[in-house]
């Protein structure tokens, strides 16, 4: 970090303990329309942040959304007043207007799913955290990067509540209308880093791509995931953790509460590995805790017996998709791993170079794709391949070459330790 932009010691910094425009919440059709002709009339880009209810609710709808642009106040609008439903009509005409112009977030990717939810769309993207990983900064949180900066602290002090409650409470409505006070300037300060290390074009490129981004498709056997559950080796008790699995997932959308808040994963995996005989058994379990433990116990014992008595055993593992995990190289995939041991230091180099981190110049498991499946070892053919991947065309500028010396390097390589034999 250049002396220009050195982070000042949190202490020496003023608190911007409240936000410096005017706030408005708007819980209403008639406030939101108040609210969309007041956006309208103003100029610029949209300051835009969102508040989730993770870790509390099933679903990953919005519960606040903050709207702010100059010439009009800070609006905190809460979708599920308007909308209880999640129906995206009632935010048609806000949807319009926040089209015509770019927006700025910060971490814009956590954000953009909830909003479009709603029908929110950004035609253009400014994302300060991105912009601040990009441009070099040792930390990126929003806290940290308005202190190093603009000079100046946010009071950060409810970031993990539960945002479906109601009322919102005072004070969580003063820390969501700080999120947005103060992204114009920023943004502002972001960029002018970005255009000081020569940064902004690969910042841009990385916007596009976040807004260009497409929901992951949705893992085949959710359930396996769960924590612990790869301990278990025999497939009639892995039918009986699919089926609780199966049974807390449904009454977490029911109730609209995280899963693990009803029953952890360590309640399923323990009741597993035990597989109690009887209810009363079940009951009197010390290691099935959890919420909804025991005042959903016919749930959770009749999704019990479902899997003993199933006659669909999962099989102990699935089917591996795309390339193996690179863990096993060594042994099982010795030439794959050869490449990969030689070129991903020459990557982290050129990362720590540019001031950057490593995830960002190349997507890891972009290179763990070249270095098992790789191209011809030619320039064109190692670019393409990126570039099929989803590499963006600053990261195939930057790594191409280097991938293609690290690619020849490893027959060299190959061939000394064919000599040696």
């Amino acid at each position: 970090m250049t002396e220009n932009h050195k982070e000042q010691p949190a202490q020496e910094l003023p608190l911007l303990a409240a936000p410096r425009a005017e706030v408005f919440l708007v819980e209403t059709v008639e406030e939101l329309e108040e609210a969309v002709s007041t956006l309208a009339a103003g100029t610029g880009p949209f300051a835009v942040d969102a508040e989730r209810a993770s870790g509390f609710k099933y679903s990953q709808r919005a519960y606040l959304i903050q709207v702010y642009r100059a010439g009009s106040p800070i609006y905190l609008i809460d979708p599920a007043a308007i909308a209880p439903t999640a129906d995206p009509a009632p935010f048609g005409e806000l949807a319009r207007v926040m089209e015509t112009d770019a927006w700025i977030l910060h971490a814009a990717s956590q954000d953009i799913p909830c909003l479009r939810e709603l029908g929110l769309l950004a035609p253009a993207l400014y994302d300060t955290e991105l912009g601040s990983r990009i441009a070099g900064l040792d930390r990126v949180g929003l806290g940290a990067v308005t202190e190093a900066l603009l000079g100046v602290r946010l009071a950060k002090e409810h970031s993990a509540v539960d945002w479906s409650t109601r009322p919102l409470a005072n004070d969580w409505l003063n820390y969501a209308a700080l999120d947005v006070d103060v992204l114009f300037e920023l943004w502002a300060a972001v960029e002018a880093v970005l255009v000081e290390r020569n940064k902004l074009e690969w910042a841009k490129q990385e916007f596009a791509a976040t807004l260009a981004a497409q929901p992951k498709p949705a893992k085949v056997d959710k359930w396996r995931g769960m924590t612990g559950l790869h301990e278990v080796k025999d497939s009639k008790k892995l039918a009986i953790a699919r089926e609780l699995w199966t049974a807390r997932e449904a009454l977490a959308v029911k109730l609209d509460v995280s899963p693990g808040r009803l029953i952890p994963d360590s309640s399923i995996v323990n009741v597993v590995k035990e597989t109690p005989k009887a209810k009363p058994q079940l009951a009197g379990n010390r290691s099935f805790v959890g919420r909804a433990s025991r005042s959903y116990l016919d749930t959770w014992w009749k999704a019990i017996e479902d899997g003993v008595n199933s006659r669909d055993l999962p099989d102990l593992k699935i089917a591996a998709v795309g390339i193996p995990n690179h863990r096993i190289w060594p042994t099982r995939f010795p030439e794959a791993d050869r490449r990969l041991k030689i070129i991903r230091p020459l990557i982290a180099e050129l990362a720590e170079k540019h001031g950057l981190p490593v995830e960002n110049i190349l997507t890891p498991d972009y290179l763990r794709n070249v270095c098992f499946e790789p191209p011809k070892y030619e320039l064109a053919a190692v670019q393409d391949a990126l570039r099929t991947l989803g590499a963006r065309e600053w990261q195939i500028e930057l790594t191409g070459q280097l991938i293609v010396d690290g690619l020849v390097a490893s027959l060299v390589d190959e061939d000394a330790s064919t000599d040696l034999a």
